[in-house]
């Protein structure tokens, strides 16, 4: 008669343990099942049909458990091919990658491996080893703004008692555009099809006000970008927030600045403009909110005329608000300045 197959408690504990953990591998997760249902008296052959394996690998398992328990279940490191790269040669493709190519302005794998006598292959996983990207630029600009701080820290931090702070701009030149063919549907194994080529007919401006501590959404498109437009968008947000103390967040656009919004603001004492520090737009939390309009309501669209675009525009911004969100930082202002101190820090030892 054949001996039981016996699991330890200790042992039984730990299988178990690795059955209820959500990021096991799969592999370690089969030879637990194994091992538990051998205990529970499963025979070899039904626990294979039952988990989909041969027979052989229920034997294999069982086996290895009963001569070196756990520790036998795991996978081991294999020895592999001993290397043909050393460090020498990462080396020598690091220091060739750091360096700029005589006609070119980033190297490419295969420019690089001809280079160095490599293959192209090899290039491209010590690029991915050491986490280079030569293909890569990520562009920055930075503020000379004296004011720079406290701008960054300003209403975002401390807004003023019983005011409220909206966040403006415009999403100007936005083109209404028909594609020449109807789009094709997106299909199980294939993705939407719209054809390149499309026509245009004309464009529109969106004036947007976002209330940064409820994310709602104020907004008007015109089909002309002027101080003529600004001030008409001011009047609209004097309509809809009568007799509130209004902070308005604008970047340094002209047209923010035109002298007739100057005499507009100065006969509506309640409305307050604070500007975003110089080549820093970014601070305004609208430029947020314009990715998933453009996303979602203008980029794949086809519109065959203005009107049609600034109803498309006009009826996205009534959903969003149905269920809007603020949007928040997630950085703080003490981490953005440390960034900043940071990529300046770098740059001027560069050069």
């Amino acid at each position: 008669m054949r001996a039981a197959f016996r699991v330890a408690e200790a042992d039984r504990a730990m299988l178990e343990s690795w059955l209820r953990a959500p990021t096991v591998a799969q592999d370690l997760a089969l030879r637990a099942r194994v091992i538990l249902a051998s205990a529970a008296g499963e025979g070899v052959r039904p626990l294979a049909r039952r988990l989909g394996v041969s027979p052989n690998t229920v034997a294999v398992w069982r086996r290895r458990y009963r001569s070196a328990g756990l520790d036998s279940l795991r996978t081991k490191p294999r020895a592999g091919r001993p290397r043909r790269i050393g460090s020498a040669w990462e080396r020598t493709v690091i220091s060739a990658t750091l360096r700029k190519p005589k006609a070119a302005t980033h190297w490419s794998a295969r420019r690089l491996a001809a280079e160095v006598g490599l293959s192209a292959a090899t290039v491209h996983r010590i690029w991915q080893k050491y986490g280079l990207q030569p293909h890569r630029v990520e562009t920055f600009k930075f503020s000379r703004d004296p004011e720079f701080d406290f701008k960054l820290a300003g209403l975002y931090l401390d807004p003023p008692e019983r005011a409220l702070v909206l966040c403006v701009d415009e999403k100007s030149q936005i083109q209404a555009l028909n594609r020449t063919q109807p789009a094709l549907p997106m299909w199980p194994g294939l993705s939407a099809h719209m054809t390149h080529d499309s026509t245009r007919h004309g464009t529109t401006s969106l004036f947007v006000a976002l209330e940064v501590a409820s994310g709602r959404v104020h907004g008007r498109c015109y089909r002309r970008h002027r101080h003529l437009e600004f001030i008409a968008f001011l009047e609209s947000l004097a309509r809809r927030y009568p007799r509130l103390e209004l902070h308005l967040i604008c970047d340094n656009y002209g047209t923010h600045k035109h002298p007739a919004v100057k005499r507009w603001l100065a006969a509506h004492p309640r409305f307050h403009l604070h500007f975003t520090p110089t080549s820093a737009s970014w601070l305004n939390l609208v430029e947020r909110w314009f990715a998933p309009i453009t996303s979602q309501a203008i980029r794949r669209g086809s519109f065959n005329s203005t009107r049609r675009l600034e109803q498309a525009i006009m009826r996205w911004l009534a959903h969003w608000n149905q269920k809007a969100r603020p949007f928040h930082w997630t950085k703080s202002a003490a981490q953005i300045k440390r960034s900043l101190a940071n990529v300046t820090a770098i740059y001027e030892t560069s050069h």
